[in-house]
C-alpha cells in the first residue's frame, strides 16, 4: 500500500480462496487439479474429433469445437492461479494481474453467452427450416457468427474492467473469493459504487438476459416444430440434438444470473459471500467439467466418432 496526500491506494490484493478451511487445502488442490486436467483432456478430444472426422464437418460441430476451445480458455483464466494459491497457501495478486484476470473472465464469460445463443440459432434453423439450412448456415456465415461471439464483448468488458479498477480501494485488500470478480471487488471499493453497480446490471442484461431470451424463443419454436412431427423417431432425434445444449444453457445462465443480477447487499454478508463463492465455483469449474460429458453421452455422432478414434489409437498401439 502506498500513501499520498492522506489517501491510500492498494497495489495488490489477497485472494482468500479456501483459506478458511486450511486442513482441506491439499484435498481441494488434488480435486481441482484432477478437474482441470479432465477439462483440458476432454475438450481437446472433442476439438480433435470434430476437426478430423469427416462425418462431423457440419455447423453444429464447428460451433461445438469452438465452444470447447472457449471452455479451455475460460478455466485457464482462473484455475492455474487457484491451484498455485492452494499449493503455496499465498493468495497475493498484483493490482494489474487482478484486473487482467477479471477482464479475461468477463470477456470469456460473455463470449460463452453469445456462442450458446449462436448454437441455439443453429438448432433453430436446422429443425424449423431444414431445407434452407445449408444456404443459411454457410461456412462464411458460421465463421462470422463465431468471430462476432469472440470479439463483440471486448470493448464492453475492457471498459467495465477499467471502470471497476478506477475505483478507490482504500480499505482491506482481502478478496473473499478464489479469483478476481466484480461482486467481491465492489465490496472492497470506497465511496459510492452505484454507477458501477448499474453498469454491471446493464452489461449482465445485454450479455446474459438478452441472449437467454433469444435462446428461449429459439427453443420455443424448436419444441413447437418437434411436437408437430409425425414420426416418433424424428421427434426423438430432434430432441437428442437439442437436449445437450439446453442442459448447458440452463446450468450456465442460471448460475451466472444469480452472480451478476443479485443486489450488492445480498453479497456483502458472510453467508452471501460463501454462496457467491460456491456459485462462481459452479459456473467456472464444475460446468466446464460437465460439458464434455453432457455433449458426448447424449450425442450419438460424437460417441461413434470417439469409438473410431479409440479404435485407431488401439490399432496403432499394437
Amino acid at each position: 500500500i502506498t500513501g499520498k496526500s492522506n489517501t491510500t491506494t492498494l497495489m495488490e490484493f489477497v485472494l482468500l480462496g479456501f483459506s478458511d478451511i486450511p486442513h482441506l487445502q491439499w484435498m481441494i488442490f488434488g480435486i481441482f487439479l484432477f478437474l482441470y486436467f479432465t477439462i483440458l483432456m476432454c475438450n481437446s478430444i472433442i476439438i480433435l474429433i470434430t476437426r478430423t472426422d469427416s462425418a462431423l464437418q457440419t455447423p453444429m460441430y464447428f460451433f461445438l469445437s469452438n465452444f470447447s476451445v472457449l471452455e479451455i480458455c475460460y478455466v485457464t483464466a482462473t484455475m492455474p492461479r487457484m491451484l498455485m494459491d492452494l499449493c503455496t497457501q499465498k493468495g497475493t495478486i498484483s493490482f494489474y494481474a487482478c484486473a487482467t484476470q477479471m477482464c479475461f473472465v468477463l470477456l470469456l464469460g460473455g463470449t460463452e453467452c453469445l456462442l450458446l445463443t449462436v448454437m441455439a440459432y443453429d438448432r433453430y434453423v436446422a429443425i424449423c427450416n431444414p431445407l434452407q439450412y445449408p444456404v443459411v448456415m454457410s461456412d462464411k456465415f458460421c465463421i462470422q457468427l463465431v468471430a462476432a461471439s469472440w470479439v463483440s464483448g471486448i470493448p464492453v468488458e475492457v471498459g467495465q474492467t477499467y471502470q471497476i479498477f478506477s475505483l478507490p480501494f482504500c480499505g482491506s485488500n482481502k478478496i473473499n473469493h478464489f479469483f478476481c470478480d466484480i461482486p467481491p471487488l465492489l465490496n472492497l471499493a470506497c465511496g459510492d459504487t452505484f454507477v458501477n453497480e448499474m453498469a454491471v446490471y446493464v452489461v449482465a442484461v445485454l450479455f446474459v438476459m438478452v441472449p437467454f431470451i433469444l435462446i428461449s424463443a429459439s427453443y420455443g419454436k424448436i419444441i413447437s416444430n418437434i411436437l408437430k412431427m409425425s414420426s416418433a423417431r424424428g421427434r426423438a432425434k430432434a430432441f437428442s440434438t437439442c437436449s445437450s445444449h439446453l442442459t448447458v444453457v440452463v446450468l450456465f445462465y442460471g448460475t451466472a444470473s444469480i452472480t451478476y443480477l443479485q443486489p450488492k447487499s445480498n453479497q456483502s454478508d458472510g453467508t452471501g459471500k460463501l454462496i457467491g463463492k460456491l456459485i462462481s465455483l459452479f459456473y467456472t469449474v464444475l460446468i466446464p467439467a460437465l460439458n464434455p460429458i453432457i455433449y458426448t453421452l447424449r450425442n450419438k455422432d460424437i460417441m461413434v466418432s470417439l469409438r473410431k478414434l479409440l479404435a485407431k489409437v488401439h490399432c496403432s498401439g499394437f
